[in-house]
């Protein structure tokens, strides 16, 4: 299983001149754009690292599922939540040929945490040795920052902030979160209770 993004998100769709108020960044001196690559970078960063850690899209966009097997037939844990919409599934076998499946084939079930593939006949494709079913679809949570749930678009000013105070500190630990970060997104974080259903 392999996820990958097919569009990014735009530098328009991020929170700019609110980092910026976040930080209490002065204005008005004639260079107020002088960082805002810097603050850029760190408000993607800080995007990032809060959706891997939640297994979440927070801005809706584009992504590419592609599967080489199932733990099962009936249903398949979706990698990416929430689900807006299915795009396109290709089957593409050993020889590399490739076949478009009917969308109205399958169906997702909505789940805040994890939603599921399924399909509308009696199982999900089979895929035999060498073939993969590429799968692109729609998730996240808003198509604008203004439609993002007010704890995950603090948290992510908040650990942009956090980079941004420590970006000359090289003694961090790899996946440092502040506390408060933690407690906004905790919600969010899918828990495993057993290995037995991955996708």
């Amino acid at each position: 299983m392999m996820l990958s993004e097919v569009t990014p998100v735009p530098d328009s769709a991020l929170p700019l001149e609110a980092f910026k108020a976040h930080l209490r960044l002065g204005s008005g001196f004639g260079e107020d754009d002088l960082q805002d690559s810097v603050l850029t970078g760190f408000l993607r960063a800080s995007l990032a690292a809060i959706e891997n850690r939640t297994s979440k899209a927070l801005l809706q966009r584009d992504f590419l599922w592609v599967v080489t097997g199932w733990q099962r037939m009936d249903s398949a844990p979706v990698p990416i939540a929430p689900t807006v919409s299915l795009t396109s599934i290709t089957l593409i076998d050993a020889d590399g040929d490739a076949t478009a499946l009917a969308l109205d084939g399958f169906w997702v079930e909505p789940d805040g945490q994890q939603p599921r593939l399924h399909p509308r006949g009696l199982g999900l494709p089979v895929l035999r040795r060498g073939a993969q079913l590429e799968i692109t679809l729609t998730a996240g949570f808003a198509a604008a920052w203004q439609g993002l749930p007010h704890d995950l678009a603090q948290a992510v000013l908040m650990l942009a902030a956090h980079y941004y105070e420590y970006r000359d500190d090289t003694g961090l630990h790899g996946g440092c979160m502040p506390f408060g970060v933690v407690s906004l997104i905790e919600r969010y974080r899918i828990f495993r209770l057993s290995t037995g259903d991955t996708p």
